[in-house]
């Protein structure tokens, strides 16, 4: 069989932590297959004559903490020569990041397999993407105008309000009715009514952990990792303190997979990572899900590998 070859396009793999980094537990994966890697960031990626191309490095990694890569000097490849490129680039999810999947697109419709599906990327935003499963969410608002916000927050006391492009807890408000703070808060998320922001009803469960549920082609991986809030804190994201407790998934976590995988799988939605907090959907990760490494550590589990059998099958029915 010819040697399969892998591009993935991530931020700098200089400042990852090889111990949580699920882009490097895929490159580990790859790599044991014998796959070459090309890796390469979001400005190596242009397009020439209409045909998309990357300067990008060979790369090989060991799984270790220091020293865990080697580049090969920098060459110029056509995308369209690549079997798989792995779209792992972080937000924001800005319009860089939409050119990005333009020039992704093109290789993709010469036959490479990109994960995440360049259109759904740009359709299916983290937030907005659950008004699709109305039933799994608890209630929710996308508006600018601060009537419309102030009116969600007299019907259900509790709410939280986030911006439409953020990640890892970042500007996440809680307030309740009667709060002195909610005009400020609305005023610096809406950016003073110029731009959309969602609210939700506060969950109570977030005590117990905001959950992280990995799911590939729309199969869901058996546990959870729960991000529990620090003390004093309402976001349940790793990366504002939280902890992690790894946990099976519960009938109605199931349910809620069940729910979304038709069409997780008719988007190209390969590699996916929903947060649920008690029995309620309230965002789809598709970007660059992460916690791959710290469920693996807590179960004995291989989720590169079943990600990339995955991907195997798919090439071979392609």
């Amino acid at each position: 069989m010819t040697q399969r070859k892998l591009g993935i396009v991530m931020d700098s793999i200089e400042s990852i932590k090889t111990y949580k980094d699920s882009s490097f537990a895929m490159l580990l994966e790859a790599q044991r297959r014998g796959w070459q890697l090309y890796y390469m960031q979001l400005q190596d990626l242009h397009m020439e004559s209409g045909i998309s191309y990357a300067e990008c490095q060979q790369i090989s990694v060991i799984d270790q903490p220091r020293d865990y890569f080697q580049l090969q000097p920098q060459q110029t490849i056509c995308l369209a020569d690549l079997d798989v490129i792995l779209m792992r680039k972080d937000p924001p999810f800005d319009m860089e990041y939409i050119y990005a999947t333009y020039l992704l697109e093109q290789a993709e419709e010469n036959g490479v397999l990109v994960v995440n599906r360049p259109q759904s990327l740009r359709d299916c935003n983290e937030k907005l993407f659950t008004r699709e499963f109305p039933q799994c969410c608890t209630p929710t608002r996308v508006a600018r105008k601060a009537s419309l916000i102030k009116q969600f927050l007299a019907q259900h006391q509790d709410i939280i309000i986030k911006p439409l492009d953020g990640m890892g807890g970042k500007s996440i408000f809680r307030i309740r009715e009667g709060d002195p703070n909610t005009n400020a808060i609305i005023e610096a998320l809406t950016h003073y009514g110029s731009t959309q922001a969602m609210v939700q009803k506060f969950i109570p469960q977030i005590s117990a952990g905001d959950k992280r549920i990995l799911l590939i082609d729309g199969v869901p991986v058996p546990y959870a990792l729960a991000r529990i809030p620090a003390i004093g804190e309402n976001r349940g994201n790793l990366a504002a303190g939280a902890s992690s407790q790894g946990q099976p998934l519960s009938e109605r976590d199931l349910w809620i997979c069940q729910q979304i995988a038709p069409t997780l799988r008719a988007k190209g939605l390969i590699f996916v990572g929903i947060d649920v907090i008690g029995d309620y959907l309230t965002e789809i990760n598709i970007t660059s899900p992460t916690c791959i490494r710290e469920l693996d550590s807590q179960f004995k589990l291989n989720i590169s590998h079943d990600l990339f059998e995955c991907i195997e099958q798919k090439l071979l029915a392609a």
